[in-house]
C-alpha cells in the first residue's frame, strides 16, 4: 500500500462544518478508487457505487427525488441508514448525468453526509454531453501519480522522516538521489510503481506500462465527436511522450499535417482529460504574472515512467549518475514540473516560466515559484555544473534577491552576482527536495536573518 498526501486532504475535508460533496479528478489509475477506499475505512459505514456497472447506475437514472435515491442505495447495498459517520462514493460518475446533478441536491439537503464522487475523462465526458457541475455547490481534489516523496515513503522506512527534516541531514542525501534517480525513470503510476519496489524487475511492468497507454488511445473514443477528430486525439496521445518538456508548436504538431486549430483543440481536450498539461510562459518578474497564451507552450505529460517506456530509454539508463544523460536534461525538468503540478491537489494551478519580453530574445527560466508574494525563478540543472543566464537576466528585473537552482549537488545558500553586478541569494537544491520548496525559502530567509 503506498501511502498518499490526498489522504491528509480528505481527512481535513471531512472535519470542516461547511463541507461540500467533493469531487476528486485525475487521469485513469493514478489511485482515485483506491485513496477512497482506504479513507471510507476510517468511516463506521462506507457505501460505495461503481457507475460503470449498470446496476449502480441505474439507481440514479430513474429520477427518482434524492430521499428515495438514496433509500434505493442503500438497499441495494444492504446498509444502514445513513448518518454522519458515512461516506457514500460515487465512483466513475461521468457515466451519469443524473448523479452529477444530484450532487447538488446532497449538498442542499443532506449536508450532514459525507459524499465523494470520483471520474476519469469526466470534463471532457460532461462537455461532450453538455452537463456541468453544480456551481458552489461541490468542491474539487486533483490527484497526479505519485510524488517522490510519496515514493520513497513507500520505498523505504525512514523517508519521510528524512525528507521533513530542514536541511535534509547529510547521510541521507545519497540514499535519496539514489532513490530519486530509480522514480525518474520507473515513475509514479501507483500500480507500476509499487510493482517495481516489490520486484526491481523493469521486465515486469512492460505489460504495466503497455496497457495503460492503450487505454488512453481506447478512451479517445469516449469524448471523441467526429471520425475526424478521433484520429487527431489519438496523434496527439501516442505523440505527446516524445515532445514532453519541450515547447511545442500546434501547426503540424508531432510532426503531423494537422492544423494549428485541430492541434489546438485535441491539446486542450487531453488537459481537461488530465492526461498533459500546456504550461504557458509569462514575461511578467512581478506578480501578478498573467500567462501569455500567444506563444508556443511547454508540454508536461501525466507521467515521467510512462514518457520513458514509450521512448524505450528505461532498461539502457536505470541506475545511471546522470539525469542530463536523458534528453539532454529535459527528463529533469520535466520532473521538476510534475512535482510542482502536484504540490497543491486543491488548486489545479498549473505552473509558468519566464521569457524575456524582447522580441528575439531566447532567456528561458524554466519554472517560476509565488512566494510570499514574491515570483522565485528556479532553475534546473540535471547535473552539478551549468550556466546560469537566463537566472540572471531575471534577477536582474526582479523586486527580490533569491533565486532556486534545483541539480544534482548538495544543500547550501551562497551569494551570487549578475554579470550586470546585482547582488542576489541563490538557494541549491538537490532535485528531490522539490516538493519542499516553501520550506527550503524559509530556511533560506532565516539563515540570512
Amino acid at each position: 500500500m503506498v501511502p498518499r498526501r490526498v489522504l491528509h486532504d480528505l481527512r481535513t475535508w471531512r472535519q470542516r462544518a461547511d463541507r461540500k460533496p467533493l469531487v476528486l479528478l485525475g487521469a485513469r489509475q493514478v489511485g482515485k478508487t483506491t485513496a477512497v477506499d482506504t479513507f471510507g475505512g476510517e468511516f463506521r459505514q462506507y457505501v460505495s457505487l461503481n457507475l460503470d456497472h449498470p446496476g449502480d447506475r441505474e439507481i440514479f437514472d430513474q429520477g427518482l427525488p434524492l430521499s428515495r435515491t438514496l433509500e434505493a442505495i442503500l438497499f441495494l447495498k444492504g446498509a444502514d441508514p445513513a448518518g454522519p459517520d458515512t461516506l457514500l462514493f460515487l465512483d466513475e460518475i461521468q457515466n451519469s448525468p443524473h448523479a452529477v446533478q444530484s450532487l447538488r441536491y446532497f449538498a442542499e439537503e443532506r449536508p450532514d453526509l459525507a459524499v465523494v464522487a470520483a471520474g476519469s475523462l469526466l470534463e471532457t465526458t460532461l462537455e461532450r454531453h453538455q452537463i456541468s457541475f453544480p456551481v458552489g455547490r461541490v468542491e474539487f481534489l486533483y490527484l497526479y501519480p505519485l510524488t517522490f516523496a510519496e515514493y520513497a515513503a513507500a520505498a523505504f522506512d525512514g523517508s519521510f522522516d528524512a525528507l521533513a527534516e530542514i536541511p535534509c541531514p547529510d547521510y541521507a542525501l545519497s540514499p535519496l538521489r539514489r532513490l530519486f534517480r530509480d522514480y525518474a525513470l520507473v515513475g509514479g503510476m501507483p500500480e507500476i510503481a509499487a510493482g517495481y519496489l516489490d520486484h526491481r524487475d523493469l521486465g515486469r511492468l512492460a505489460r504495466l506500462y503497455e496497457g495503460l497507454l492503450v487505454s488512453f488511445a481506447d478512451d479517445a473514443a469516449k469524448y471523441a465527436r467526429s471520425p475526424a477528430q478521433l484520429g487527431q486525439l489519438r496523434h496527439v496521445i501516442e505523440t505527446a511522450p516524445f515532445v514532453a518538456g519541450e515547447r511545442i508548436s500546434y501547426q503540424g504538431f508531432g510532426g503531423s499535417a494537422y492544423r494549428s486549430r485541430e492541434m489546438a483543440k485535441a491539446l486542450r481536450s487531453l488537459e481537461r482529460a488530465m492526461l498533459l498539461f500546456l504550461l504557458h510562459p509569462t514575461t511578467a518578474t512581478v506578480l501578478p504574472a498573467l500567462p501569455d497564451r500567444r506563444k508556443s507552450p511547454r508540454l508536461l505529460y501525466l507521467d515521467t515512467g510512462l514518457m520513458n517506456y514509450r521512448a524505450g530509454l528505461q532498461s539502457g539508463f536505470l541506475g545511471t549518475a546522470d539525469l542530463g544523460a536523458l534528453y539532454r536534461g529535459r527528463l529533469a525538468e520535466h520532473l521538476v514540473g510534475q512535482e510542482l503540478m502536484a504540490a497543491d491537489l486543491a488548486s489545479h494551478r498549473k505552473p509558468m516560466f519566464w521569457v524575456r519580453a524582447k522580441p528575439g530574445a531566447t532567456a528561458e527560466v524554466d519554472y517560476l515559484y509565488a512566494y510570499r508574494g514574491r515570483l522565485t525563478p528556479v532553475e534546473v540543472k540535471s547535473g552539478k555544473s551549468g550556466a546560469l543566464r537566463s537566472l540572471h537576466q531575471f534577477m536582474e528585473r526582479a523586486d527580490h534577491d533569491l533565486a532556486v537552482r534545483l541539480w544534482d549537488g548538495d544543500i547550501f545558500l551562497h551569494a551570487a552576482k549578475t554579470p550586470g553586478g546585482r547582488r542576489f541569494r541563490l538557494l541549491n537544491l538537490p532535485l528531490f527536495l522539490v516538493h519542499q520548496l516553501d520550506a527550503y525559502l524559509d530556511w533560506a530567509e532565516r539563515q540570512s536573518g
